[in-house]
């Protein structure tokens, strides 16, 4: 079932979810017209095709433009936003991977090892693109043959083509210590964090070194990935059944209107859409949308 990002929006539709055929792969379809996502990352990767449209992503190092035959590829915890490039939206199918399911593919079909990366961000390539689509239909369709089959087919051609092995990580400079101590901190806190001024001072810090560390080390301020990262334990409530409201509240939101405003510019639905589709047992597919 499709629902429309902000409940009103006959325009807009999306559907976000998960197929128990493939484990470890989370699925979008969606329109989206005036929807923007803010800007944000993922623990595991992103593997996106415009079918219509153009959608405009911006990354770290500038934004790319996603039209129709192209497939863009976002590795995990790698921060970026996104809008319509076109007044008239974009629709895509995007699929979204996780890091063990990705090694998995990567060990098994390729010479990649270690922490696996794609090496560019978006190619021209309308038929893996099409692939993308295709295992769309296949988990609709209740088909995990196919849905499994095209995922390692697509997933181990783009790193073939595009894939490398991440390097050793270099010895943490005294900044990259600061902002990873800090996130924990967020992370042990996050229903009541403290203060820019009082973290910074915990840390032995001032509040501007705090920021530009923290940004260097994630790629966005403090404040921004707190957010994120409110979302995703929020997925992980909803995904074991706790209301909305209640997971708001765990989480650090004020209430739950935070909650969802939060929640569908990060992972493009609602909350309570998100966990209606975690809750169905898929057998025949239907988002109801072409």
């Amino acid at each position: 079932m499709a629902t429309t990002p902000d409940g009103g929006r006959p325009d807009e539709w999306a559907r976000h979810w998960q197929y128990p055929g493939v484990p470890g792969l989370d699925l979008l379809r969606a329109r989206y017209v005036r929807h923007a996502f803010s800007r944000h990352s993922h623990e595991g990767y992103v593997l996106g095709a415009v079918r219509r449209g153009i959608e405009d992503v911006v990354m770290p190092e500038g934004t790319i433009r996603a039209r129709p035959g192209t497939v863009v590829m976002i590795n995990p915890e790698v921060p970026h936003s996104a809008h319509a490039g076109v007044p008239e939206g974009w629709s895509y199918a995007t699929l979204y991977p996780s890091a063990g399911l990705v090694a998995a593919i990567a060990e098994e079909e390729t010479s990649l090892r270690g922490t696996v990366a794609f090496g560019e961000t978006i190619v021209d390539d309308e038929s893996t693109a099409r692939l993308i689509s295709a295992v769309h239909r296949a988990a609709e369709e209740g088909n995990a043959l196919a849905a499994d089959s095209l995922l390692r087919v697509a997933v181990a051609r783009l790193l073939r083509r595009h894939g490398r092995s991440l390097p050793q990580r270099a010895p943490r400079s005294a900044g990259a210590r600061t902002a990873a101590a800090a996130r924990e901190a967020l992370l042990d806190r996050m229903a009541a964090p403290p203060t820019l001024e009082q973290l910074a001072r915990e840390l032995g810090t001032s509040p501007f070194a705090l920021l530009r560390a923290f940004k260097a080390a994630y790629g966005m301020p403090p404040h921004a990935w707190l957010t994120n990262a409110r979302v995703r334990a929020a997925r992980r409530l909803l995904e074991s059944g706790t209301a909305p409201g209640e997971a708001a509240v765990v989480v650090g939101f004020t209430d739950q209107p935070h909650l969802n405003r939060h929640f569908t510019r990060i992972v493009g639905v609602p909350p309570g859409a998100y966990q209606r589709e975690r809750a169905r047992t898929y057998k025949t597919g239907g988002a109801g949308r072409p």
